[in-house]
């Protein structure tokens, strides 16, 4: 095989430095010319290729290596990167939706998209294909995989989809850092059965609420690739249903990497019956959309050339997908075009860099959330104790997911404890197993932490769970309460010393019934992230002023939700629409110190339903300590045609403020937010209508109001 002419271009780059201008590179063939229009590019490249070649483009190692188009397979990557090695590694993606903080996910997005740069490029493994951010929303807190997921509502995880996305592909207009592949589509939140199972709701509620996330990742982030889930929207597979050419492709422009999960082309013949063997799956899977199969599609997908269920052109049509995105990563290119083509030529790995440890600490921080703190008692005072009590199953682990990476380091909350306090204070640690000799450390301490929570990876085998308490993907829970005796050993601390500081580290809500009543100050943070110890010494003792807020309704008891299978959150499925008094509300969180809200107005008496309003706020922090608010704007329609939710975000900002500061905040709500899907029109449709505009720390607690109007 002949060495093609661009590779030897790289290496005269390489060695002397670009071309000069005078100087004309010379291709082999013309999808080597980085200045042909894309298309172009990839339709000489399909045109190249043999029926051979293009039926193996369709693995998750895609590749065309007689014509010099490397091979590369996607990497896991929701709070960091996966690789063979080490790489930074954030809270879980429930945490990170804890932040409320866009900022925050860019970063995030933009640390892993460098990684897996500087993986690929210094060391020739991994991927540039990222399967994150998982865009699908928190519906059930009974779903396993809720902590990959931002939380329950669609504008809050679109828009740090969106953050994260943009941070992860980067800011060049022609090349991507990496490629972001969003998961799993759609309405994939059920465990039990998902092989087979069907999610069914109206076409409102995929428009409204289901696929915004992913409509806005794709519209406004930019990405361009995604994976299908397992489940049947309405009986139909997600792996074939025609949402995705008719809405994805056509209406939304996702031309990239479209993807089965792993086993779906099986499942759709002995799980969903939906075709009678595996031919009729592979060609059906083909020509809705899928170009790249995590399953065993080689000998189906012949079966189906020769039955004359397929045609080659069907193949080429989907193949051009991932011909583009190796495009938009430059991995055709020469690398003086391709601005990220030099990352990995650095001495030191980046997770090694404090920017990166920085970024992981302050995100951590960030992502905790106070849910009481009665009588004041954090933050802790450094100064006035001796000896401290750290004691439960989560007090010296930092527990890693299935979904993150590998941490370069960990910092358990023991650890971090000890680090913050120093010699001069006494800190012991006892893991609950031996219940008498916690009672007495608790007794003969100062304060005592309780650290309890689940564990996402139990000696990550597949299936297993400790307890009905426990979920990951294939297991959901079963009951909402804390398992393995927790609350019991939380209970028998308290009693023996009422300073207990609860420290639940979770990836899922807990029914903490009794602990919210009875324990004075409980934090809550997710799991996994390098920093975790640092993070929450940080804020046990006054060095961060906790501001994370919740991002799902926390029920009393699976009284107060509908069946796991039912999707029509109309029944009363999150903040929007739930029925019951909660133990914390959607967006809840306390502080250290206290804020005001003073003098609502907006830009102008009404919204024009083609245009936008600015709404403004007063914020002062009225405490003596400096810290961060998280403002929310709800809204309410108060004489929409159809229904509506109670109440819909619609805008939020982090702010920090420093004591008696004031600051205006300003929220722009465009009308186009306020529009309902017609379905008869088929087209988003803004009302005359009058909405209520409510701004305040919480869904449930909204300090003012303002009533305007929407007009024509």
């Amino acid at each position: 095989m002949k060495t093609p002419i661009r590779l030897l271009a790289s290496a005269f780059i390489a060695a002397f430095g670009a071309f000069p201008s005078y100087a004309q590179p010379i291709y082999q063939y013309p999808f080597q010319n980085p200045d042909m229009p894309l298309e172009d590019r990839v339709n000489n490249i399909v045109s190249l290729m043999t029926l051979e070649e293009k039926v193996q483009l369709l693995s998750q190692r895609p590749g065309v290596p007689r014509l010099g188009i490397p091979t590369m397979q996607q990497v896991e990557g929701l709070h960091g990167v996966r690789s063979r090695g080490s790489t930074t590694t954030y809270p879980q993606a429930i945490g990170l939706g804890e932040t409320w903080d866009p900022e925050i996910l860019r970063q995030v997005g933009a640390t892993e998209g460098y990684e897996a740069r500087y993986v690929f490029q210094s060391a020739g493994t991994g991927s540039l294909v990222i399967r994150a951010p998982n865009a699908d929303l928190g519906r059930d807190i009974r779903w396993g995989r809720t902590e990959e997921c931002y939380g329950e509502d669609p504008f809050l995880n679109g828009t740090l989809a969106v953050a994260f996305i943009k941070g992860m592909q980067g800011d060049d207009p022609k090349y991507w850092q990496a490629a972001a592949l969003l998961k799993h589509f759609l309405a994939n939140s059920n465990e039990k059965g998902r092989a087979g199972s069907s999610s069914d709701f109206d076409e409102r509620l995929f428009y409204e609420y289901y696929s915004v996330p992913f409509r806005m990742g794709w519209v406004e982030g930019g990405a361009r690739c995604f994976m299908a889930s397992y489940n049947a929207w309405n009986k139909i597979p997600m792996t074939v249903n025609p949402v995705l050419q008719d809405v994805v492709v056509k209406q939304w422009g996702v031309d990239g990497v479209i993807c089965t999960d792993a086993g779906s082309l099986g499942n759709m013949i002995r799980a969903h019956h939906f075709y009678g063997d595996l031919a009729q799956g592979a060609a059906g899977a083909i020509k809705a959309g899928m170009n790249q199969f995590l399953d065993q599609y080689e000998a189906p997908t012949t079966n189906a050339l020769n039955q004359k269920l397929l045609t080659e052109a069907d193949i080429e049509k989907v193949i051009k997908g991932t011909f583009r995105v190796w495009i938009r990563l430059g991995l055709l290119d020469p690398p003086d075009r391709n601005p990220y083509a030099r990352i990995g030529a650095e001495t030191n790995a980046p997770w090694t860099a404090q920017k990166s440890k920085d970024s992981v600490r302050l995100a951590t921080q960030e992502s905790i959330v106070l849910l009481k703190n009665k009588g004041h008692l954090l933050p802790l005072d450094k100064t006035a104790l001796n000896s401290v009590a750290v004691i439960g199953p989560r007090g010296d682990a930092v527990i890693r997911d299935w979904y993150g990476s590998t941490p370069p380091y960990t910092v358990t909350p023991l650890a971090g404890i000890r680090d913050k306090l120093g010699p001069a204070v006494n800190v012991q640690y006892a893991s609950g197993q031996d219940v008498p000799a916690a009672i007495a450390l608790a007794k003969s301490s100062d304060v005592a932490i309780v650290c309890v929570g689940n564990n996402p990876n139990l000696s990550n085998t597949w299936q297993r769970v400790s307890d009905n308490s426990e979920g990951r993907e294939t297991v959901d829970r079963v009951v909402i309460t804390l398992g393995g005796g927790q609350e019991e050993l939380v209970k028998q601390i308290f009693a023996a010393n009422r300073k207990t500081v609860v420290v639940l580290v979770a990836s899922f809500p807990y029914a903490i019934n009794w602990t919210q009543q009875h324990v004075p100050a409980i934090l809550h943070l997710a799991h996994s992230s390098q920093e975790e110890g640092n993070a929450l010494a940080d804020v046990l003792f006054g060095d961060y002023n906790p501001a994370g807020r919740l991002c799902q309704t926390w029920p009393k008891s699976l009284d107060q939700v509908p069946p796991m299978m039912d999707y029509n959150i109309r029944h009363g499925r999150t903040y929007m629409y739930f029925k019951a008094q909660p133990l914390y509300p959607f967006g809840f969180g306390l502080s250290y110190t206290t804020f005001a809200y003073s003098n609502l107005r907006t830009s102008a008496p009404s919204l024009n339903a083609n245009g936008s309003i600015n709404v403004s706020v007063d914020v002062k922090n009225t405490g003596n300590r400096a810290g961060d608010e998280v403002v929310q704007l709800y809204v309410k329609h108060l004489g929409s045609a159809v229904d509506r939710p109670a109440k819909e975000l619609r805008g939020f900002q982090r702010v920090s403020l420093k004591p008696g500061e004031t600051r205006t905040l300003t929220l722009t709500l465009p009308a186009a937010r306020l529009a309902f899907w017609d379905t008869s029109s088929k087209n988003w449709v803004v009302e005359n209508d009058k909405i209520k505009i409510m701004v305040g720390p919480s869904s449930a607690d909204t300090k003012l109001s303002r009533t305007i109007k929407v007009i024509q």
